[in-house]
């Protein structure tokens, strides 16, 4: 266990850290107007985001012990094509969820 004084400078710099990454958007850049082409990348972020963080979680679920279940991809398959068939995220959460729930419960 490292001692208070190393832990406290950790949570400090990190504080300081994130208080500047924050600010360098809201404070410096917040009350301008931005150009289109950097407004029409934004757009993206979660689109490029999401996947990045729900892949391992389908992929490798820690449940499994890091191997693939066939019950979490045929609910992301489940869920996936309600999004892409429907539109609707809520459709595709449930649906991924009921289809993930019904398939363990039948699995065992």
């Amino acid at each position: 266990m490292p001692d208070q004084s190393t832990i406290w400078i950790v949570i400090v710099g990190l504080a300081i850290g994130t208080f500047l990454i924050r600010f360098s958007f809201i404070g410096l850049i917040g009350d301008r107007d931005l150009p289109e082409w950097v407004l029409r990348h934004l757009r993206y972020t979660a689109v490029a985001v999401l996947p990045g963080l729900i892949a391992p979680l389908i992929v490798w679920p820690a449940a499994t012990g890091g191997q693939m279940d066939a019950t979490r991809m045929a609910a992301a398959l489940v869920a996936f094509v309600i999004g892409m068939w429907w539109k609707s995220v809520i459709g595709a959460v449930f649906g991924g969820m009921g289809t993930l729930y019904l398939l363990q419960y039948l699995a065992g």
